[in-house]
């Protein structure tokens, strides 16, 4: 029996790259690379889209033009004044008695009695409305006169109407009045009769046309069996 030493086991011959990677396949199998190689893929594509950088807007994508826009010059403000124009419709009443601003007023051409009264600021206190017709209608130059509580009848307050003919007096007129023709100055001459129920009168007569009879003056607002009747014999048609 030999007393040489054991010498140790000689390393295997280093294998080739390619013997490594065949193993490596055989172990791993065919599919399972391909399913790996697809994830990877996968993966890096998916990368690649979210780092991937927005595409512009279509504002960022429009050339900015050199330079400041022009100001826009807007035109002054106009400086043109209107003036009042009058219509030649308008009503021009003197409103006296008791109102709190007595005077000239100037209406249009469907007022009222009323509205006379209220331009003039109104009734005061001890006015006496009743002596009035309110809804009656105006007439150009005409007066109207609130009389005062316990003051006697307006009629017998002189009125300048614009309706008075050349040289004839307020209050003067000779035999009876004709209603068809009569003036509102006229009708106020006559006894019980105001500036209020004469305009009611011309009213009556111009949108209904004249009067049949003097029984028709009870078609007028104001005017009831009793002032009728205390009218009868100073009026004729």
């Amino acid at each position: 029996m030999s007393d040489a030493p054991e010498l140790p086991p000689r390393p295997l011959p280093p294998r080739g790259v390619a013997t490594v990677v065949g193993e490596w396949l055989q172990w791993i199998g065919l599919a399972r690379l391909v399913a790996s190689a697809v994830s990877v893929l996968i993966v890096i594509g998916g990368a690649v889209w979210l780092l991937r950088a927005p595409a512009p807007t279509t504002e960022a994508t429009i050339p900015l033009a050199q330079g400041s826009a022009p100001a826009v010059t807007l035109p002054p403000p106009s400086t043109v004044t209107t003036s009042p124009v009058t219509d030649s419709r308008s009503l021009f009443v003197h409103v006296a008695g008791a109102v709190a601003s007595p005077g000239v007023y100037q209406l249009g051409p469907s007022a009222r009695v009323i509205d006379a009264v209220t331009a003039a600021g109104g009734p005061v206190a001890d006015a006496d409305l009743d002596g009035l017709n309110l809804a009656a209608a105006l007439f150009d130059g005409q007066r109207v006169y609130v009389p005062h509580a316990g003051e006697v009848d307006p009629a017998a307050v002189p009125s300048g109407g614009g309706d008075v003919p050349a040289g004839a007096s307020d209050d003067a007129h000779s035999g009876p009045v004709n209603v068809n023709t009569a003036t509102a100055t006229e009708f106020e001459a006559l006894p019980g009769v105001g500036p209020a129920t004469a305009a009611a009168i011309v009213d009556d007569r111009t949108r209904n046309g004249p009067f049949a009879s003097v029984d028709d003056l009870e078609r007028v607002p104001g005017i009831g069996p009793s002032k009728l009747a205390a009218l009868r014999e100073q009026v004729t048609v």
